[in-house]
């Protein structure tokens, strides 16, 4: 009793010890792996403190930091998109206080403070386009879109100021409150300096001429309540003329010709990284477009460099905003069905068809040998022949007779095979599956003078599935789908020993169309054998119904059936582009990409009382006085001379 006692001591206290060792395996760790917070992963890198010579410690923390970082990280993606920038901040964060060094992380956060800035930036631009500062809220929109082409936010702020002016503008001076002030002029005949000169007292703007303008230009021009603006440029669109403003208050105007506009137009440098699209084909498109020759484009970076005018650029980067996008993707969920319905019976008699004799088995097969007629057996070349006479001495226990077997026997079988596939595939590319096995077969080649030598080739046995989708702009998928089916039905070997195959395979191939989330059924490939066979004592077997006590009859049906269920879920689609991006005016032919020829009329607003009735002292424009004047602000002309 005393001895039982000692033995169970010793036998806790190895389990307590053995408890003990395996406790701390993993500390912290609570519920299934991949689970940890960051607050159990605290006590993990507290634990492998506390034992930092536990390689298993460290490798298992190591793996938990993973996981959780992994998290982390698409938290903070998910909250990204979302708008929840605080948020995705925090969990930014808190990852790379776990690896300082995750450049995921870091990009991440960077790209959450850029965020943070434009949408600071589109407040702004709220604000000043709500004050009616469209230029100011334009440059701002557009610094934005620089940075970050994809804005949402800035895109749609932009297309309400596209539509607040009639149109997309490029945001260089703020001179535009000054051209838009109303006037009224009629004009036949004029001196053009004179009626710059009016022009210039009413809005308040300094013209400066080309040497090379001829000063005896004339013009003819009948306008009333139009914006100054446009009066100017149509006054030098039938003149010839083109203008340059030289800053808030100041036009330079020189002759319409190609060397005046190497000398005073300016051009911009514009590089645009592509992420979507193919450069050599958008360099293509600017060419024909644009026209521009000053371009170049990096391959490498898929970058494209251009230099041209700021209204060039601005409709390349319209035209290129409209072709990068990225291409439709689709997950196909794939379930591939074997469905195998198998029955079998075999009930009978088996009665043996073979019998031995001293331990050598002989068969009913008969050859002329040196005594008589001999048995041929399967005994070695160095026994003797058994005669007919040697069989008279054989005694009964010598020959060995099988005992009769009966077949009792039925199955039924229902076998689902059941494979499913998950694939993520662009529009328009092929993705493949192949479920099954490579087999190995070997191709004997010989040579003269050579020898024999061989080489092995695979066949690829099982389940084969392609597909190639392409996405609509409606939502729609198409599928070009190709299943093939197969199965070894048995090895045949060739007379020089070669092993080949016989291979059974069920194929089709259709294209369909679905809906995004819809699901297709392809069935009907049926493979249907009905199998019968009899095992038989000669004559006594086709007797009949007695028959069947002298026979063995096998009955195998199998039938197997292939169904294939396809279902497309659209990840990314095409997203279909504002009018502003794919309708814009692109200028004339001898001019690209500026405004159109507008004739703008001015703002109703109240005239100024300060300007009312003043009227320009006829004395100081005297080409002027026959055609008449017109006070660019109340309206109000002066009286042609009588005839």
């Amino acid at each position: 009793m005393k001895q039982r006692s000692v033995v169970l001591v010793m036998l806790l206290g190895l389990l307590l010890v053995g408890c003990a060792r395996i406790a701390p395996q993993h500390p912290g760790k609570h519920g299934r792996p991949g689970t940890h917070t960051e607050t159990a992963f605290a006590r993990l890198e507290k634990g492998v403190l506390n034992e930092p010579k536990n390689v298993e410690h460290r490798l298992y923390l190591l793996r938990q930091r993973e996981v959780l970082i992994h998290r982390l990280l698409l938290q903070a993606d998910k909250a990204k998109n979302r708008g929840r920038l605080d948020a995705a901040e925090a969990k930014y964060r808190t990852a790379l206080k776990l690896d300082v060094n995750n450049q995921r992380a870091a990009t991440g956060l960077a790209e959450v403070r850029s965020r943070k800035e434009q949408n600071a930036l589109l407040t702004e631009a709220a604000r000043l386009l709500k004050k009616g500062d469209v230029l100011g809220a334009g440059a701002i929109l557009h610094s934005i879109l620089v940075e970050n082409p994809k804005q949402s936010a800035a895109k749609k702020l932009l297309s309400q100021l596209n539509r607040r002016v009639g149109g997309p503008r490029y945001f260089a001076v703020a001179i535009q409150s000054k051209l838009k002030k109303p006037i009224s002029l009629e004009f036949r005949d004029a001196r053009l300096r004179s009626v710059f000169e009016i022009i210039s007292r009413t809005a308040g703007i300094n013209f400066i001429f080309d040497r090379d303008v001829r000063p005896n230009i004339k013009t003819t021009i009948f306008v009333k309540n139009s914006t100054i603006q446009s009066a100017i440029r149509f006054i030098l669109l039938t003149s010839h003329l083109k203008q340059k403003i030289l800053n808030k208050n100041t036009i330079l105007i020189y002759p319409d010709t190609p060397a005046k506009d190497k000398e005073y137009q300016e051009l911009m440098v514009k590089a645009f990284f592509l992420a979507n699209a193919n450069v050599q084909q958008v360099l293509t498109m600017i060419r024909t477009l644009v026209k521009t020759r000053d371009i170049f484009i990096d391959k490498r970076l898929n970058l494209l460099v251009m230099r041209d005018t700021p209204q060039a650029i601005h409709m390349a980067a319209k035209l290129i905003a409209a072709d990068d996008l990225a291409e439709p993707e689709v997950v196909l969920d794939v379930e591939v069905l074997e469905v195998k319905r198998s029955k079998l019976t075999e009930l009978g008699i088996q009665y043996p068809n073979k019998f031995s004799v001293l331990g050598a088995p002989f068969y009913a097969t008969t050859a002329t040998g040196a005594g008589g007629v001999s048995l041929v057996t399967s005994a070695p070349p160095t026994n003797l022949p058994l005669t007919l006479e040697g069989l008279k001495h054989v005694n009964a226990n010598q020959i060995g007779i099988p005992n009769p077997i009966l077949n009792l026997r039925a199955e039924d079988s229902d076998v689902k095979l059941l494979a499913n596939p998950r694939i993520r595939v662009e529009d328009r590319e092929d993705a493949k599956i192949h479920i099954g096995d490579r087999v190995p077969v070997i191709t004997t080649t010989s040579t003269a003078n050579v020898g024999v030598s061989e080489s092995v080739n695979y066949l690829d046995v099982g389940l084969k599935l392609d597909v190639k989708p392409h996405v609509y702009l409606d939502n729609e998928v198409g599928i070009k789908v190709s299943l093939e089916v197969s199965n070894i039905v048995r090895e045949i070997k060739s007379s020089s020993g070669t092993l080949t195959y016989q291979v059974g395979t069920r194929n089709a191939s259709t294209t369909l169309r679905l809906k995004d989330g819809e699901t297709q059924a392809l069935a009907g490939l049926i493979n249907d054998e009905d199998r019968a066979s009899a095992d038989k004592v000669p004559g006594l077997g086709d007797i009949p119904i007695l028959g069947r006590l002298f026979s063995s009859h096998r009955n195998n049906r199998t039938k197997t059936e292939v169904i294939l269920l396809i279902t497309p879920h659209i990840v990314r689609n095409i997203d279909h582009l504002p009018a502003s991006t794919t309708e814009f005016l692109s200028g004339t032919a001898d001019a690209v990409g500026e405004a159109p020829l507008v004739l703008h009329a001015a703002s109703s607003r109240a005239p100024n009382k300060a300007s009312v009735g003043r009227k320009t002292p006829p004395s100081r424009f005297p080409a002027a006085r026959p055609q008449g004047i017109v006070n660019p602000v109340n309206s109000v002309r002066q009286p042609r001379p009588a005839q």
